[in-house]
């Protein structure tokens, strides 16, 4: 063998091991980043199942399907490659955005809020910011609202994993990002999948007709699986909107303290520092929540100053340029 090729080899040894060495670093960068952002991905996990609450049983599936490839392609083709090319060109531009996917959240959250205390006020409210004329319009609409809201916690999930890869340099960015959107989406919408089609396993289980105790532990499960879900659906909806409006007000809080108005973040950081030294044996536990509390209300308060701006400004703004767009186009 000659030394020519016997050098080539080694320089191929080298670096495959280079390659392994760097892919053990992704790996590793993806499980701390994806653990920094596991408070996101629980939100979006309780977010998600509502969209399919009511609809057909035989849709569930399809449309959890279509919100996951929504979600795939938020944080692939989109966030990704914006979120590289924010950090490098326009870093200050990142936490603007962030503000107004939070406020996106408020509103949404405190929609949800308005439709229970005043139901018939925000059918109406509802009702001028669309129109579905039939199922198919109706299942496009849940879907499209799925993926606008996973686009908010997505940006959340990709800006907390890329503030966690500040020395790293683009390339191992790029796959730690695209690692830790894949991982997060089969995750979360493998966990929903199961949720919202526990209720059909559970009928499954509860028709079984083996007359021995394993049958009949079967058939116990299956019908408190079926009578049990209708419940965790409404808890994970509450769970959801509480998720958002919190999400949403923590992104705005954070935010402002960029750019100098940090007093409030201060003054709920303080308040959980005190109920810590208050209750110490809980206190880690107890100042996170009283911070999230904190936040939430300030998600609540901008939430419903929205609901007004949305109704009166932007859904007849929106509404208006629809209308241009349509009689462009068919002219």
């Amino acid at each position: 063998m000659s030394v020519g090729l016997i050098a080539l080899l080694d320089d191929v040894a080298a670096l495959a091991k280079a390659a392994a060495a760097s892919l053990d670093d992704v790996v590793a960068q993806a499980g701390r980043a994806g653990a920094k952002a596991a408070g996101v991905v629980i939100d979006d996990a309780a977010v998600t199942p509502r969209y399919v609450t009511g609809l057909s049983a035989a849709r569930e599936l399809p449309i959890i399907g279509k919100i996951a490839v929504g979600s795939l392609k938020n944080k692939l083709l989109f966030l990704l490659p914006a979120a590289l090319a924010l950090s490098l060109l326009l870093p200050q531009a990142v936490t603007p955005l962030l503000m107004l996917g939070g406020l996106y959240l408020c509103y949404e959250g405190a929609e949800k809020i308005y439709e229970l205390v005043v139901p018939h006020a925000a059918h109406a409210h509802e009702a001028e910011l669309e129109t579905i004329s039939d199922a198919k319009t109706f299942e496009d609409e849940k879907v499209a609202s799925a993926v606008r809201t996973d686009f908010i916690l997505s940006a959340e999930i990709m800006a907390i994993t890329l503030g966690s890869l500040s020395e790293s340099g683009l390339a191992v960015q790029a796959l730690v990002l695209a690692l830790v959107g894949t991982l997060i989406t089969a995750a979360v919408y493998g966990v929903v999948a199961l949720i919202v089609k526990a209720d059909d396993f559970g009928l499954w289980l509860a028709q079984r007709s083996s007359p021995s105790q394993a049958g009949a532990f079967l058939r116990m499960l299956g019908r408190g699986l079926v009578q049990g879900m209708p419940y965790l659906l409404k808890v994970l909806g509450l769970i959801g909107t509480a998720a958002m409006i919190w999400v949403g007000g923590g992104i705005i809080v954070h935010g402002a303290e960029t750019f100098g108005f940090g007093w409030l973040s201060h003054l709920l950081h303080d308040a959980g520092e005190g109920a810590a030294h208050a209750l110490p044996a809980v206190g880690g536990v107890l100042s996170w929540l009283v911070q999230a509390a904190g936040s939430g209300l300030v998600g609540i308060l901008i939430g419903l100053a929205a609901i007004p701006a949305v109704g009166y400004v932007v859904a007849p703004a929106w509404q208006w340029c629809a209308t241009r767009l349509r009689r462009i186009r068919t002219a």
